[in-house]
């Protein structure tokens, strides 16, 4: 029987967790209790759809953001205006750890599941201020491994608690 979901956007579960997972605002944060309740995947598969859904865009982000940040700038006014507050407001929020820490820094920045918190604001801390892939990679996706096991663990206590 085909899930309320699957019928509606004819994707298998798999990916539409994966997908939702790679989104800036649900990462996987939003991800794994969707595949648990919606789709009563198990906890591992849950976790492990999620996490390689949240750190596909990592390597494409880091790699091509100043790129992208660059040709945006040049051409849509709009875009000058967004990356100056993206920016400004990713300077804010992680300025203690980074500058503390370096690439460290971001892993618990990006492991604590929080709003803007996550994969995608630690790439643009990595940006800001100018970490190395090398360093930036393992360190967000060590916070994005960890961040799975929280939000997991969290839901399944959730889920436990109004009985499902």
């Amino acid at each position: 029987m085909e899930s309320t979901t699957q019928v509606l956007t004819g994707a298998p579960p798999e990916l539409v967790v994966i997908v939702i997972a790679a989104l800036p605002v649900s990462e996987l944060r939003g991800a794994i209790p969707m595949a648990l309740k919606i789709y009563g995947m198990s906890p591992w598969k849950s976790y492990i759809l999620a996490v390689f859904g949240n750190l596909l865009p990592v390597p494409v982000l880091l790699l091509f953001l100043g790129r992208v940040e660059s040709y945006l700038r040049s051409r849509f006014s709009i875009f000058d205006s967004f990356f100056s507050w993206l920016f400004s407001r990713t300077r804010r929020r992680t300025k203690d750890k980074v500058e503390k820490y370096g690439a460290l820094g971001l892993v618990p920045f990006v492991a604590l599941p929080l709003p803007v918190t996550g994969a995608w604001t630690g790439v643009a801390a990595a940006y800001v201020f100018g970490i190395r892939f090398r360093y930036a990679f393992p360190a967000i996706a060590l916070g994005v491994i960890i961040a799975g096991v929280i939000v997991t663990l969290a839901s399944l206590g959730a889920l436990s608690i109004i009985g499902m």
